[in-house]
Parts: C-alpha cells; sequence; structure tokens
C-alpha cells in the first residue's frame, strides 16, 4: 500500500533528529519556480494572501528569501521530523524503531504546496505555502494549476515501483484534491474517523488528525498489505464500523469517554 498525508503549518527546525540519512525531493526545480514568485511577495502580499499576522508573514518572508540549494543536514531537514502537529504527533516518529522508518520512506508519502510530493527522509527547508494559496503562477491563478498532473504522475510511478494497486488516503481534503483521481493508477480508500460527541458520532478536526497519524503508523509498523489489515486499526479506542463503511470509505468510531 502507498499511503499519503498532509504537511502541518508547525514546523521544528531546532530539535535533533535520531538519524542521519536523508534524500532530496525529485520535484525541487518544481519548487525553486515557486520559490522565485514566493519571493516577489511584500510582508503585505503574504499577510493578504495567506491571511495572516504581519508577524507570520514577516517570518515567511525571511524563509522565502533564505531558501536555498543545495539541501545539506546543514540548511535542511528531514520532512517527517521538520513537521509538528495532530497529524505528526500520532504518527509519532521519534519513537519509531529504523527498520519501520525504512518501509515509510518507500510507503508513506507527504502531500506538500511547495514541495509536491515528499517522502520521509527528503531534506526540506521551512516554508509554509499550503495547497489552497491562491498563488498566481506561471500555470495558473492557484496551487492545484501550478502541479497540474505532476503529483498525480509522481504518485503514479511510485506505485508502478511498488507495484501495488492501493492507494490509502489520510490526507485532508485540500491537499488531496491535488491528486488527479481519474488519472491515479489505484483504487482509493479514504478512512474516516468519528467521535462520539452527545451521543452522536461526528469528525471532530483535533481527534481525526491525530487518529490519521495514527493509521498511518500502524500501517508503517504493521506492513499492511490489504483491506482486512486496514479494519483491523484500533489503536486509541477506535473501531471499523461495517455498516457506514463502502468499497471506498472506511469509517471508524470512537465511543464516547
Amino acid at each position: 500500500m502507498l499511503v499519503v498525508i498532509s504537511p502541518a503549518k508547525t514546523l521544528d527546525f531546532e530539535s535533533t533528529t535520531p538519524t542521519t540519512q536523508f534524500t532530496q525531493c525529485e520535484l525541487l526545480d518544481e519548487s525553486l519556480l515557486l520559490i522565485k514568485q514566493c519571493q516577489q511577495l511584500s510582508m503585505q502580499d503574504i499577510a493578504s494572501l495567506m491571511k495572516v499576522s504581519d508577524k507570520i508573514a514577516g517570518l515567511n518572508v525571511a524563509r522565502f528569501t533564505q531558501w536555498s540549494q543545495p539541501f545539506s543536514l546543514n540548511n535542511a531537514k528531514q520532512a517527517i521530523f521538520a513537521f509538528q502537529g495532530d497529524v505528526y504527533t500520532g504518527f509519532d516518529i521519534n519513537s519509531l524503531p529504523k527498520k519501520v522508518l525504512d518501509y515509510a520512506q518507500t510507503h508513506l508519502r507527504i502531500l506538500s504546496g511547495l514541495y509536491g510530493v515528499l517522502k520521509p527522509l527528503d531534506l526540506m527547508q521551512a516554508y509554509r505555502l499550503e495547497m489552497g494559496t491562491r498563488l498566481k503562477n506561471e500555470r495558473g491563478t492557484n496551487l492545484y494549476q501550478f502541479w497540474g498532473e505532476i503529483i498525480t504522475a509522481t504518485l503514479n510511478k511510485t506505485l508502478k515501483d511498488q507495484e501495488t494497486k492501493q492507494l490509502i488516503n489520510l490526507a485532508s481534503n485540500e491537499y488531496f484534491k491535488s491528486v488527479n483521481q481519474k488519472t491515479l493508477n489505484a483504487q482509493i480508500i479514504t478512512p474516516i474517523f468519528k467521535d462520539q460527541k452527545n451521543g452522536k458520532y461526528k469528525i471532530i478536526s483535533f481527534y481525526a488528525k491525530k487518529a490519521r497519524g495514527l493509521m498511518a503508523r500502524y500501517i508503517m509498523e504493521n506492513k499492511v498489505k490489504n483491506i482486512d489489515q486496514l479494519k483491523a486499526f484500533d489503536a486509541n479506542g477506535y473501531y471499523f464500523v461495517e455498516g457506514a463503511s463502502n468499497s471506498t470509505t472506511l469509517m471508524f468510531y470512537r465511543n464516547e469517554i
């Protein structure tokens, strides 16, 4: 199986990583085109475009200005260790054994507004550029138009190399929209996580994001190869609900504590 997850706004470029292994993102030439576009933006432009405070806008002006190649461990960090947030809290990457991290390097991908598709150990420099950003560029008026079929083609190559026909979508809607489902050469399975609140089951963003990370870890640790194994996921009290699922959506509930 190939698993895709979203990046995170919160980054950690201060703490050390448990490995010095790294790889390079294969789409850096595309990233450079976007960086050149972003380097033309003022702090006010970024604040308006990203709907952020002047402080955060100023931080991103500095990030875009300082972005430079080649990437090394001196100026960049492996993506899986750089991203923080609810999904990555659930994944708890720092506690993964090396053999599981090696498996994730092959079977896990992170969708990114700036880098397109990242392998876990791909080096990246700090940035904020969400996939839904309406950034005018040479290919259109937003990042979906910029990436076009590039992200889908990259995933198709990985699927072919793995000889797999199943992609597990643990990314947000914003990021998975960058994938052309019609031309992706795989069956797409999307797990949904609902928590019970006041007697009803609903998607609660914080818990759902963490659950995506928990499931990504479960798949990597157990080297899950089929849907039946995926249905057995039971971390943190979640359980599979057959009656609420179908051929493309797997529903997981968690009862109110």
